[in-house]
């Protein structure tokens, strides 16, 4: 299993190449990696790459992942997973949440309350909790590693927002059900949209505003359609989105174990932990963009976001009655996924 590895070593047959230096090489295992943001996301150029050039030097070669952004091998953003699962691209990096609800157990992530500012604490939990917990939702994938984001600000287009009641009849993009039931919560309307097609929704007036996180401002240009990017105290979020890059089953299971292994130890906890800080270190720089460009930056005050919280609290429980509905102990789920982040936040 690529998720539940040790710490990562070198292979002793491994030379000191670097992926640069190993590209003149055919390859022997050859990958197409599929993904539904633009090639200048921070996903796409610092955090798929990274790791697919980590892959190829430690492999000698042996290995390479092309990556395919934008959809531009065909289909949709939410038929990602059944393309890897059909075998027609090999891996795809996708957010679990658009295929859905086809990966229930891995939305408590997503649960208001839970991501604590810390995505790295996050995506060890995920690492952790994979095989007691959340590998039921994986069947005729192989995940090779699994994230949050930031968390979900709110953007909005020309509304101020200080309380749940300034968000009364509005209607704010999501790209989730669970989001869904935060922005239902709020007492707004929810438009399910893949992160894509933001801009154009809100120059239409289609959506009022939108939950996504600061680091996606700068590729989409949200801060040319919003005057206002809100959060609560010390960066606080109305929920987060998860992420997996998978592999097919069969495609996985066909690998001689020594290249299994390659892939292991470069998806281990420590990945985990540095995709977190990936994310959280390029929320800077999405809210500097906006800033800037003389977009209004919201901070909320302990007692404002303390009425946010006090609102979206109920979401955690239609989740956990929802789970019990379908035989899935989502309470055991939330509470292990509760424990770990804190634990994890604290080591951070």
């Amino acid at each position: 299993m690529t998720l539940m590895t040790s710490a990562k070593t070198l292979l002793a047959s491994a030379t000191l190449l670097t992926a640069s230096s190993v590209a003149s090489f055919a390859a022997e295992f050859d990958f197409k990696l599929h993904h539904f943001l633009s090639p200048k996301a921070m996903a796409h150029a610092v955090m798929l790459t990274e790791w697919a050039d980590n892959i190829m030097a430690d492999s000698g070669g042996r290995v390479k992942i092309e990556i395919f952004p934008a959809m531009t091998l065909g289909g949709k953003p939410p038929q990602l997973p059944r393309q890897v699962r059909d075998g027609v691209v090999d891996m795809a990096w996708i957010v679990n949440a658009y295929a859905g609800g086809s990966f229930p157990r891995t939305e408590v992530f997503e649960l208001p309350g839970v991501h604590q500012g810390s995505s790295a604490a996050v995506n060890v939990a995920m690492y952790d909790m994979y095989d007691e917990y959340l590998s039921a939702d994986f069947k005729g994938l192989v995940p090779m590693f699994m994230h949050v984001h930031g968390g979900q600000a709110l953007h909005m287009a020309d509304t101020e927002v200080r309380k749940p009641s300034d968000l009364a009849g509005l209607k704010l993009r999501t790209p989730s059900r669970t989001g869904a039931w935060i922005i239902e919560a709020l007492g707004a309307n929810p438009v399910q949209t893949s992160v894509g097609e933001i801009p154009v929704a809100l120059s239409k007036k289609a959506i009022d505003g939108a939950l996504i996180p600061f680091e996606i401002i700068p590729p989409l240009k949200i801060q040319e359609q919003t005057q206002y990017q809100i959060e609560g105290e010390g960066g606080k979020r109305l929920g987060t989105a998860s992420f997996s890059v998978i592999m097919n089953a069969d495609r996985w299971n066909g690998l001689p174990a020594d290249i299994q292994k390659i892939f292991d130890d470069n998806s281990d906890a420590a990945w985990h932990a540095r995709v977190g800080e990936m994310w959280d270190g390029n929320e800077a720089n999405g809210i500097a963009v906006a800033v800037k460009s003389g977009n209004t930056h919201v901070q909320l005050g302990a007692d404002e976001w303390s009425a946010f919280e006090e609102v979206t609290a109920p979401v955690v429980d239609r989740w956990i009655t929802e789970m019990s509905d379908r035989g899935i102990d989502g309470q055991a789920i939330y509470d292990q996924a509760v424990k770990l982040i804190g634990e994890n936040a604290a080591t951070q």
